[in-house]
């Protein structure tokens, strides 16, 4: 059976030549185009598997048709694509990208004028738009006559911009003072390019996984720790300090300590924000700073934001959201807990470079290993599995959580959020797959396990 195509506010994901074809690709981004402000053109990179480039030709063909030019980043990063559109003064920008899922799925990621995935207010427009266009049987593009066709343009330089705009945010000097030894496992996906850049202007000798950015993966693409087995012991034997491991379109970062310990994602945003908020204390800027996470997130955060007198406050799941808080908030940085630091700086995407860079710079300033930057971190277990959707649909499951845990602290906001004194559970519907998540954080692993347990529990009953 096919996998179903996934279509959200801010982007489509579907198994190639089944839910997404050309066709339906095509149509998603002239609805965009639509949408999005006339005159200025569209930015269009992809993360490097075999599809992308296809998919890329296609849109690309069919917004010149329809009179748009389109500035071809080809291979790049997510985060990339948002600099660029930024930078270049784009109407929008669509990567190209099934992010984390396997070499079969591709997508399609929007961008806002802004270079940050759109809102979920424009991302509803266009996706209106869409299904219009998709019910309509006599829908045809506005296609225009020869003089009035867009071009497609390489950018000569794709990754420049982003990798001046993060060396902006460390100490360079400092950093590349250490000649750091690092691995970097890019799954021959897009982040093996700007990340041999960066890591060469850091002084970093480096060791490379899957450098050819070719969609190839080299293992199941979503870094979490059983994936990427294989690799912890490649930071040992290669005696880097730290190893750094992506998804295929680079928005995400699991971190391995020297020890070849998996470290994971979790760590990566509350480094990142400990580092931005002690940079800002030791300039004497520290003024009650400002963290956003979203609720699925672990509370490091909010213990380091306490740390340094200021807030960390928590948004619904999805990029989009904790980019919305952090710009109602005038935030100072944030992040999702998935290994997705975003630094406003640099730019409002998640953003791997970014969170290697600056982790590299946290380990030369305090004179640290990875390992002790961990340690002194209070650290929690956090619990993450995968269920099936109830055939009754999730407000089922929401009710019955409801009247399961009548007497604790609930939270709506994004499927149902349970706090407790010291530990807490998040159930939710996934945004990418047609799964539910359940989610749980306590001071130990059992612990967590538990309050995963009793809410599956609750959901099998229904």
């Amino acid at each position: 059976m096919a996998n179903p195509l996934i279509i959200s506010v801010s982007g489509m994901r579907g198994e190639i030549g089944s839910s997404l074809t050309i066709d339906v690709a095509v149509r998603y981004a002239l609805a965009y185009s639509q949408y999005a402000p006339q005159g200025a053109p569209f930015v269009i990179g992809n993360d490097g598997r075999r599809s992308g480039s296809l998919i890329a030709d296609a849109i690309s063909a069919a917004l010149n048709a329809v009179g748009r030019t389109t500035l071809d980043a080809g291979v790049a990063a997510t985060p990339t694509v948002g600099v660029l559109v930024k930078t270049l003064g784009a109407a929008g920008g669509i990567q190209i990208s099934a992010s984390h899922n396997p070499r079969q799925f591709n997508g399609l990621k929007l961008f806002s004028a802004e270079g940050r995935v759109i809102p979920k207010s424009e991302g509803e427009k266009v996706l209106k738009i869409y299904k219009a266009a998709e019910e309509d049987p006599n829908w045809k593009p506005a296609y225009v006559d020869v003089e009035k066709l867009g071009e497609r343009v390489r950018i000569a330089d794709s990754e420049k911009a982003h990798l001046e705009a993060t060396l902006a945010t460390v100490d360079v000097e400092l950093i590349r003072s250490k000649n750091y030894r690092v691995l970097l496992d890019s799954n021959n996906a897009s982040g093996s390019l700007l990340g041999k850049r960066l890591l060469s202007a850091l002084n970093c000798s480096a060791t490379i996984l899957g450098d050819q950015a070719n969609g190839d993966f080299l293992h199941t693409p979503e870094p979490t720790s059983e994936n990427l087995q294989s690799v912890l012991s490649h930071v040992v034997e290669s005696g880097a300090v730290i190893g750094f491991c992506q998804d295929p379109d680079a928005d995400r970062l699991a971190l391995i300590d020297e020890n070849g310990r998996y470290i994971g994602e979790e760590y990566t945003t509350a480094i990142c924000c400990k580092n931005r908020l002690q940079k800002a204390q030791l300039s004497g800027q520290n003024n009650s700073p400002n963290l956003v996470i979203n609720c699925a997130s672990s509370r490091m955060s909010i213990d380091i934001a306490e740390q340094f007198g200021g807030v960390c406050r928590r948004s619904p799941v999805g990029e989009a959201n904790v980019v919305d808080l952090m710009i109602e908030t005038k935030a100072l940085y944030g992040g999702e807990g998935n290994g997705g630091p975003i630094d406003p700086s640099v730019g409002y995407v998640r953003d791997s470079f970014v969170g290697i860079a600056q982790v590299l710079e946290m380990m030369a300033r305090n004179n640290q290993t990875l390992s002790q930057i961990v340690d002194d971190i209070t650290g929690y277990a956090i619990v993450k599995r995968k269920v099936g959707l109830p055939s009754e649909g999730f407000q089922k499951v929401v009710a019955a959580l409801s009247e399961a845990f009548a007497d604790d602290d609930k939270n709506f906001e994004d499927g149902v959020r349970i706090d407790f004194a010291d530990s807490w559970v998040l159930a939710r519907p996934s945004n990418t797959e047609p799964i539910a998540r359940i989610i749980a954080e306590a001071p130990t692993e059992d612990q967590a396990n538990a309050l995963c347990d009793r809410v599956e529990r609750v959901m099998n009953d229904k």
